[in-house]
């Protein structure tokens, strides 16, 4: 091969793949939480186009698996619920590198939660996983090579959904919001020993399974940003200082609804959703520090999702409703700008952004590809691997990984 046509390939590799070494997805919804990637992925698949390979899973679950150093780690469980697993594969061909099983027991949780839909977390040297046997929960802490380092119990848990929580890992400690049916801290431990270095206790409603975020401050700080049926607040991630709260105004006789849906930051704004299965939705915008304000809510709670989380581009939030809507909502103002149905089937699965396009998965695992724009309900493309479909998916090296309960799919562009 010439030189030019050399160049010309490797020119053609970074086009349909975005960078050679993409950036890792090391936690739910990907880097801080918030959805989004700038690689690139192919418009259109099914079962036999676009997919690199497709492998299954031990058991069932809806845990979202995420991608560091070109491992995969994903959670699961066994059909009759005793056992739980985390495994890890090669991001690339899908192969097993190992799996670790422990005991566990069936266990009452809602129809479309699993017995393994916590996402572990990974800063690189160790992966962070928590598991619930069906009566209590602890975290569990392996090297890259599948070596257990420590274990830590977190103690019983009680919800009427079962467990959902997933961990996460900023400056050297690995952070839970632990919120139960009547009960509810955030837990710091040191990720190298798995020592309990402080909880806070938070105000308890009822269980939510929203993850924790990284906010940076100026002075090279930060804080760990919670949210719940309570509010959001903000805590030094070194002692949980409490550095401001935010309490949801629940009104006199309104029902105090459930965080389901993890906050986005952007812009200088927390934007959280809220939510209960009767259908009823609370949504607000806020701005975080020292005297938190309100710059908008939404009341009223049409066109609110529930479980799936938003994304950001610019100055709009693109969300989709559990019904399946894709809505469009200037973020400063909370007014929706566009609305259009896009699947046909719920939605429990969280949408991501990669560059300009809106990645919509539904529970039967049919996929929407939309352009994010204001300007209007654009469709680019779709895809379908036609099976029953929860976890969020994630992106990483040019990659699209798509969890059903049973498999898990990788689609790359040929």
């Amino acid at each position: 091969m010439s030189h030019v046509r050399r160049l010309f390939a490797a020119a053609l590799t970074v086009t349909m793949f975005g960078s050679a070494q993409g950036a890792d997805w090391s936690r739910f919804r990907g880097p801080n939480g918030d959805g989004t990637s700038s690689e690139t992925i192919p418009l259109k698949w099914s079962k036999t186009e676009n997919v690199a390979w497709v492998k299954p899973i031990p058991g069932k679950g809806n845990s979202s698996p995420i991608i560091v150093k070109g491992h995969l780690f994903v959670q699961s469980a066994s059909a009759d619920g005793s056992k739980r697993f985390l495994v890890c594969m090669d991001a690339a061909t899908g192969d097993t590198k190992w799996t670790k099983s422990l005991g566990g027991q069936p266990s009452k949780t809602h129809q479309k939660s699993s017995l393994a839909s916590s996402t572990p977390t990974c800063d690189g040297q160790q992966v962070y996983a928590m598991f619930w046997d069906g009566k209590a929960v602890a975290i569990h802490a392996y090297d890259m090579e599948g070596t257990e380092k420590w274990h830590a119990s977190l103690g019983s848990y009680e919800s009427q959904h079962g467990a959902g929580m997933s961990p996460v890992v900023h400056a050297g400690k690995v952070f839970v919001n632990f919120d139960q049916d009547d009960a509810a801290e955030i837990v710091a431990f040191d990720a190298k020993t798995g020592a309990k270095v402080w909880s806070k206790e938070r105000k308890a409603y009822r269980a939510c399974y929203s993850t924790p975020l990284v906010r940076e401050l100026p002075g090279g700080k930060s804080e760990v940003v919670v949210f719940s049926t309570a509010g959001a607040a903000g805590y030094d991630p070194e002692n949980g200082t409490l550095n401001w709260n935010w309490a949801i105004p629940w009104q006199a006789g309104e029902m105090a609804l459930r965080s389901v849906a993890s906050p986005l930051l952007a812009n200088g704004l927390l934007v959280c959703l809220t939510g209960d299965g009767s259908g009823t939705r609370y949504a607000a915008a806020i701005k975080p520090g020292a005297t938190p304000s309100v710059v908008w809510e939404n009341r009223k709670g049409k066109g609110v999702p529930y479980v799936p989380c938003p994304v950001v581009k610019g100055e709009h939030i693109y969300w989709v409703t559990d019904q399946g809507v894709a809505e469009c909502v200037e973020l400063k103002t909370g007014k929706i700008v566009w609305s259009e149905r896009a699947v046909n089937r719920a939605v429990s699965a969280s949408p991501i952004l990669v560059g300009d396009k809106l990645i919509i998965i539904d529970e039967g695992g049919k996929c929407v590809i939309l352009k994010a724009t204001p300007k209007g309900y654009d469709k680019l493309g779709d895809g379908d691997i036609n099976e029953a479909t929860f976890a969020s998916p994630a992106i990483a090296d040019g990659n699209l990984y798509i969890r059903s309960t049973t498999n898990l799919y990788c689609i790359r562009a040929k």
